[in-house]
């Protein structure tokens, strides 16, 4: 461990995830940041698993001040269906409207999501840890986000090009949802694998 503490506080300078986990009161997400992803006293994180933690803690927190009893799980879940790839738009909609009839600020909340290049950045520039194998993992996490980042904005467009043909009587449908499946199929082995899941695994089975 650090000196430098939960706050990410280095030369003046205050990390993203430091100034979230400070203003949320998040006391010890530095500790457990440093502890998941060295792999101490149990199975090491990756820094898209350890984003994709920590922002289900900013949500649970935020679901807890507006006085909301938060059931196990229950913001991990929602936290998929604010930011899950494969959600529709008209769900993504419903769990936002739901945070908002609790009172939480959706939008506040999005804002203090953190990437897995801020995680990156708190654990070697503020904590100074060493991670294990850093640059593949940043290589690997880097590569899925760019895919997953195209994904939404085909996802965007698609939803977007639809719904406009409707209106202009181009077309006629009713309520729909859009999905965005990108799979790799291995000639190999003859099993598919959504992309992702591909990145993530470090290859397909019969490598």
């Amino acid at each position: 461990m650090t000196d430098n503490g939960d706050d990410g506080t280095a030369s003046g300078r205050r990390s993203k995830v430091g100034r979230v986990i400070a203003e949320r009161e998040l006391d010890g997400l530095g500790d457990e940041l440093e502890r998941r992803w060295t792999g101490d006293r149990g199975e090491r994180q990756s820094l898209r698993e350890l984003a994709d933690w920590f922002n289900s803690r900013v949500l649970e927190a935020a679901m807890a001040a507006a006085g909301e009893q938060v059931l196990d799980g229950e913001a991990a879940n929602l936290y998929d269906l604010l930011t899950g790839d494969e959600v529709s738009g008209g769900t993504r909609t419903e769990a936002e409207r739901r945070l908002a009839r609790t009172g939480v600020d959706v939008d506040e909340v999005k804002r203090d999501f953190v990437s897995h290049q801020a995680v990156h950045t708190y654990l070697t520039d503020y904590r100074k840890v060493e991670g294990p194998s850093n640059e593949t993992e940043r290589s690997v996490d880097d590569a899925t986000e760019t895919i997953q980042r195209l994904r939404n904005r085909t996802n965007a467009v698609v939803e977007r090009t639809v719904g406009a043909l409707h209106d202009a009587d181009e077309i006629s449908v009713g309520d729909f949802d859009v999905f965005v499946d990108v799979r790799v199929s291995c000639n190999d082995c003859q099993r598919t694998y959504g992309v992702t899941d591909l990145l993530r695994n470090g290859g397909c089975d019969c490598q």
